[in-house]
């Protein structure tokens, strides 16, 4: 009798106990983290995307794992590394910039993609509207066609005298196209001829910018783009060397030697990306999630370029620098 209430009383304990044990054996979710860029030029967006997750509650290699694929080089890759990041039965894939979304998107429709550094979610396919992306991805856009005409009104405020304007951007790069486009409208009206500088790796830069110069270009309009974030010292020393005063989209291209940035910082974007993966984490359909545009924007300005350059910045710009290297 004692040994089968025994029975009794232990069998009532384990079944109490079940959901204890079952949260215990709670997979630990696993994300990938899939960028068209080097690991280098990542790192700034890729530490604000980790201290997203932390302030968040979440602890790499105890509560959370990240898978990291990184590829500069040869951008036809990132489909196979998609496929090795979905094949580790990922709980949401990221992806950075429109390259690596895309090939995100080409692979998977059922793991959630959340994307970030790309310029133009809606004409690449990655979703249907801004409120309501519809499919498995959205993120954060860093609307950088949108701010190809302010760039361009500082590049004029800053060189009134300029008339011929370079535009750096790869026509094999789905998110630099858009910003090529949509340069035309605003340097019209800025009274600016603008000069299609194509290149699509970092061994033809050289030459690029040469041509630039044939061209009687007088300045450069660096477009976000695979191969220019993965090279923006390279871009900023040929600038240098070609006399010509580059504007860039984005912060640590100045830091990098660009003459002036005006763009989004990488800390919000990094951190937004880490609040769509937490959401998503906790049940929300990327489907639903809206896609959000920057509403801060930084101008620095390179002071050590300018000084290289024998360029100098008029104060009505100056006085509207964020940031001053120098």
């Amino acid at each position: 009798m004692r040994s089968k209430i025994l029975g009794l009383l232990l069998g009532a304990l384990l079944v109490a106990g079940s959901p204890a044990l079952a949260q215990q054996a709670k997979k630990v979710p696993r994300l990938g983290y899939l960028a068209a860029v080097s690991a280098a030029a990542d790192a700034p967006r890729l530490e604000a995307f980790r201290k997203g997750l932390r302030d968040l509650g979440y602890v790499e290699g105890q509560n959370i794992l990240i898978d990291y694929r990184h590829e500069s080089q040869d951008l036809q890759r990132l489909p196979m590394l998609a496929e090795e990041l979905v094949r580790m039965d990922i709980d949401v894939l990221v992806a950075v910039t429109t390259n690596a979304a895309q090939a995100a998107k080409k692979t998977t429709s059922t793991v959630p993609i959340v994307f970030m550094g790309v310029t133009d979610p809606i004409t690449t396919g990655l979703a249907e509207s801004l409120a309501r992306p519809g499919g498995n991805s959205t993120g954060v856009t860093n609307v950088a066609a949108i701010l190809t005409g302010k760039r361009l009104e500082l590049l004029k405020e800053t060189d009134p005298k300029a008339v011929r304007v370079a535009v750096l951007w790869d026509p094999h790069a789905p998110g630099s196209i858009p910003q090529w486009e949509a340069s035309q409208v605003p340097a019209g009206k800025l009274g600016l001829q603008l000069y299609s500088m194509e290149a699509s790796s970092a061994e033809s830069y050289a030459q690029a910018f040469k041509d630039a110069v044939k061209a009687r270009a007088t300045a450069v309009w660096v477009t976000l783009n695979p191969v220019a974030n993965s090279n923006q010292k390279l871009i900023a020393d040929l600038a240098v060397q070609n006399g010509l005063p580059t504007i860039c989209a984005r912060s640590d291209y100045a830091e990098n030697g660009c003459l002036m940035a005006y763009g989004p910082g990488y800390g919000n974007e990094g951190k937004d990306g880490a609040r769509y993966v937490d959401r998503i984490l906790k049940g929300a359909k990327p489907a639903d999630l809206p896609i959000e545009q920057p509403t801060k924007f930084e101008l620095l300005i390179n002071l050590n370029t300018a000084k290289r350059l024998g360029f100098t910045i008029p104060r009505s710009v100056m006085n509207r620098a964020d940031k001053v290297i120098q």
